[in-house]
């Protein structure tokens, strides 16, 4: 049995910034990286860059093997976990070998959600979450054949925009009354639809898919609305879960995700949990949520290897604070923090329709709780620190409302010397 002081389960960048925490303060206690991924750690942000073509598969990864070597780092690509068992420390994986750990992070990220439809099992149909599925849907394009994508949210959307690069007709079926919910409001969401729209993609909002079956090499989906749609392509991306199937029995406490505390610890002594897969309070509210962002992951991840090595510099998980930007079709959109405004919050926006800019902040009280904008010229890095460091306004939040970007800055550099 394959023994180890450190056994971090999952590569990506929770594990690895665990990782780069741990041997900060502790240079020599054997660590083992597990993945079920066949590859070197790569971030799931980079994969509609590989579906595009913009970036080579060979030139993602995070982390090299000389690297990992260099931090003496037992590394071990292709190996499941399928089951913890938190009181004698050991996990076990699909292959049939155990590893015994004194301290463990799980850090095994989130798994493609698929739709109750009926006949989808049944069909081929692709989802977007690993860089060999971004490989896969890449293979699969088809010039001035039609593809069907299941839900408008950054998956999907980013998968349809690069169908609809590659040549194809897309469509995107979305159940709700908008693309985007998770991330922008209702105006907002509108202008980025209207920029697929003018890109010759259909975006169906308040419709779903209510069966599939293959059709003369092809695909016909009926729709609740009671239409269909004629497809060569489907694209499964109507949301994400975390992965924590392998820990039944493991005493372990799960609800949407891991519960941890704000060490990053679970009820399990010896146990920690990080990233996507982890479920941790949040910083407008007192319950535990998701927060599947790579910021979050990144500091979660440092959270839990520093308390793993007893850290002295660490300081407790704050709450989760959403960070998204994303980039569609020449533009470039933000979110940060509150989406829409709450009782007792007030809106400053600007839209400028001519100029496709659109920009919101939301306060409460004299503090900015929240940031989103299209073309706009806000750093959402700053916003981020604004909300997060939970920095008073005051006398200058007229003047923030006036000119945002340029006293941003000024309050940045005040609050960092």
């Amino acid at each position: 049995m394959h023994h180890t002081k450190y056994l971090i389960i999952g590569s990506s960048h929770a594990g690895l910034s665990a990782l780069d925490a741990v041997r900060l303060q502790d240079k020599t206690g054997a660590l083992t990286l597990v993945t079920q991924e066949l590859c070197l750690p790569y971030s799931p942000t980079i994969l509609p860059y590989v579906l595009s073509g913009q970036a080579r598969p060979d030139k993602v990864f995070l982390r090299d093997q000389k690297s990992l070597d260099g931090l003496s780092v037992a590394f071990k690509p292709g190996a499941k976990v399928v089951a913890v068992d938190g009181r004698s420390r050991q996990v076990t994986l699909q292959s049939g070998e155990k590893i015994e750990y004194e301290k463990m992070l799980l850090a095994t990220g989130a798994a493609p959600k698929r739709p109750p439809v009926k006949g989808l099992e049944a069909v081929p149909h692709h989802v977007l979450r690993t860089l060999e599925d971004a490989l896969n849907l890449r293979s699969a394009i088809r010039k001035d054949e039609t593809a069907v994508v299941l839900g408008a949210g950054l998956i999907g959307l980013h998968a349809a925009e690069n169908l609809a690069k590659g040549g194809m007709r897309v469509v995107v079926v979305e159940a709700l009354s908008q693309a985007l919910p998770g991330y922008f409001d209702e105006e907002a969401s509108q202008m980025i639809t209207r920029a697929f729209s003018d890109s010759g993609v259909k975006i169906l909002l308040n419709e779903k898919v209510s069966g599939v079956r293959g059709a003369d090499g092809g695909t016909t989906l009926s729709l609740a609305s009671g239409g269909s749609l004629s497809s060569g392509l489907i694209v499964i991306a109507t949301g994400v879960q975390p992965r924590v199937e392998y820990l039944a029995g493991s005493g372990i406490e799960v609800d949407q995700g891991i519960l941890v505390d704000e060490r990053m610890r679970t009820n399990v002594s010896a146990v920690w949990a990080a990233g996507d897969v982890a479920q941790a309070r949040g910083f407008f509210e007192s319950s535990k949520i998701l927060n599947a962002t790579l910021p979050n992951a990144v500091e979660q991840g440092r959270i839990a290897g520093m308390d793993m090595v007893d850290d002295p510099a660490l300081k407790v998980y704050q709450g989760a604070v959403s960070l998204n930007t994303y980039k569609f079709f020449g533009h470039r959109a933000f979110s940060v923090g509150m989406i829409r405004a709450e009782e007792g919050c007030e809106v400053e926006k600007v839209v400028v329709p001519e100029s496709f800019k659109y920009q919101k902040l939301v306060f409460k009280g004299d503090h900015l709780v929240g940031a989103s904008g299209i073309n706009s010229d806000l750093d959402p890095g700053v916003m981020f620190q604004l909300i997060r460091r939970k920095a008073y306004l005051g006398d200058v939040k007229a003047r923030f409302c006036a000119s945002p970007v340029d006293i941003s800055r000024v309050m940045m550099t005040s609050i960092w010397r």
